[in-house]
């Protein structure tokens, strides 16, 4: 799993240097309880990104110190970006409903789209998973197979509830995205 789409989703909002994209991985508030990166990864991603054409960075002048290179978003990362938010497969395991579901979910709110079908979608394959593990035929629960089996189960079903929960809070109202100051 790569940081690589939710530096697309960022950069998609606005052009970005690299202290302000490291900022949004420092802050709590925004992507900091989600992913742990630091300066020598952001600037390998970026460099990353921009043999590949996905995002193009451009020399600008700072007041403050030597020049920084503000990167903005091209035409094909611009795709590879919604093609990564409309996953119509997201996996289902923990790791990936942790970061990468929630980077998804994020970038959504952030950029104003809708966030229903990214929610339904990972709903749709952690229940899909549950299902499958439901149905796997096991000969004793105190074994290491067993044990595992019912706290991946646990975890799904945690998970499942939890969306329904998130799914419930995006939807009122009052509750406003305050991850959209960079």
């Amino acid at each position: 799993m790569r940081v690589d789409e939710t530096l697309l989703g960022l950069l998609a909002a606005q052009p970005m240097h690299g202290y302000q994209l490291l900022e949004v991985f420092q802050d709590q508030r925004q992507l900091g309880r989600v992913w742990k990166l630091s300066t020598s990864q952001l600037y390998s991603v970026l460099k990353r990104l921009e043999r590949c054409g996905d995002v193009h960075g451009a020399e600008q002048p700072s007041e403050i110190g030597p020049p920084r290179v503000a990167y903005t978003l091209t035409a094909q990362g611009r795709d590879r970006l919604q093609r990564w938010l409309n996953d119509p497969t997201p996996l289902p395991s923990i790791r990936s409903v942790r970061v990468e579901f929630l980077s998804r979910l994020w970038v959504a709110m952030r950029l104003g789209l809708p966030t229903a079908p990214i929610i339904a979608r990972q709903r749709a394959a952690c229940q899909r998973e549950l299902t499958r593990l439901q149905q796997e035929p096991l000969e004793g629960y105190a074994t290491i197979e067993g044990f595992t089996l019912g706290l991946v189960q646990a975890q799904l079903q945690a998970v499942l509830a939890w969306l329904d929960r998130c799914e419930a809070l995006i939807s009122e109202p009052s509750n406003k995205f305050e991850g959209d100051t960079p």
